[in-house]
C-alpha cells in the first residue's frame, strides 16, 4: 500500500532533503509551504500522515492540526519543531499531535517514526475480540470508536492506543516503560515522560467526569497506570 503524506514547511532546503528521502522509502509527498497551501490541499486530497512545522509565513501548524482534529479527521500528525520551540510542545499534542521531531534532526530518525505510526495506526487489532468494555466504556476495535455511556469520544491514535492497552490489563499496574514500549513501537528514545503524561492528562479529560479526580484512569505512582472498571 502507497502511502501519501502532507508536509506543511516553508524552508527550501529542508524540504528538498525531505522530499528526497521520503520519496525514497516510497512515500508519495505533496508539500505545502503556507497554512493556506495546506486547507488547500486537505479539502481534495486524503492523506496517510500530516508533517507539521509549527511557524509559517501565515499562521502555524497547530492551527491546522486543530483544525483536522475539528473535522473529525484521525490521521496521524507529526510536528516538525525548533529548539526554541519546545515550550510549544505540549501545546501541539493538546491540539491532537501524535508525535514531534526536534530540528536538526536525522532524516532516518524521522522516516524510522513516520513508519513505527503508520504500523500502530494501520495494523489493526490483531485480538479476535470485536469490542473491549470496562463500565460505560466501549471499545469498537474493528470500526476504532469508543463510546462511554451514549457519548463517543474524539480520541487521537495515540489515545486510543493507550486507552485500549490499559482496559485490556483492567486491574494491573501497566508501568509506564511498558505504554512506551507498546505505543512507540519499542524505543522510549522517541519520547519522554512528559509526553505520556500529557496523553494521560488528555484521556482524563475525555473520560472522568472529574479530571482531577480520576475514578478509572489512576496513577500509581512511582510505577505507572492502572484501569479501574
Amino acid at each position: 500500500m502507497e502511502h501519501k503524506i502532507l508536509l506543511l514547511e516553508d524552508d527550501a532546503s529542508l524540504i528538498d532533503g525531505l522530499t528526497y528521502s521520503l520519496a525514497k522509502n516510497g512515500y508519495i509527498v505533496d508539500v505545502a509551504q503556507t497554512v493556506r497551501q495546506a486547507h488547500e490541499y486537505l479539502h481534495k486530497e486524503t492523506y496517510s500522515l500530516l508533517l507539521l512545522d509549527v511557524t509559517l509565513p501565515d499562521g502555524n501548524g497547530m492551527d491546522v492540526c486543530s483544525f483536522v482534529r475539528g473535522q473529525g479527521n484521525q490521521v496521524p500528525i507529526i510536528f516538525l519543531t525548533a529548539l526554541d520551540e519546545e515550550v510549544n510542545v505540549i501545546r501541539g499534542l493538546d491540539s491532537g499531535a501524535d508525535d514531534y521531531v526536534t530540528k536538526p534532526f536525522k532524516l532516518g530518525e524521522l522516516c524510522s517514526r513516520i513508519r513505527a505510526l503508520l504500523r500502530r495506526c494501520g495494523a489493526g487489532e490483531k485480538d479476535e475480540a470485536k469490542m473491549l468494555s470496562s463500565g460505560p466504556l466501549t471499545i469498537d476495535l474493528l470500526g476504532g470508536r469508543v463510546s462511554m455511556g451514549n457519548q463517543t469520544l474524539d480520541l487521537t491514535v495515540a489515545e486510543y492506543r493507550l486507552l485500549c492497552l490499559l482496559v485490556r490489563n483492567a486491574g494491573q499496574t501497566v508501568l509506564r516503560n511498558t505504554i512506551l514500549d507498546v505505543l512507540w513501537d519499542g524505543n522510549g528514545n522517541f519520547v519522554d515522560d512528559n509526553t505520556l503524561s500529557v496523553y494521560i492528562r488528555r484521556l482524563r479529560e475525555k473520560i472522568e467526569e472529574d479530571p482531577s479526580n480520576p475514578e478509572h484512569l489512576l496513577t500509581v505512582r512511582g510505577f505507572g497506570y492502572t484501569w479501574r472498571i
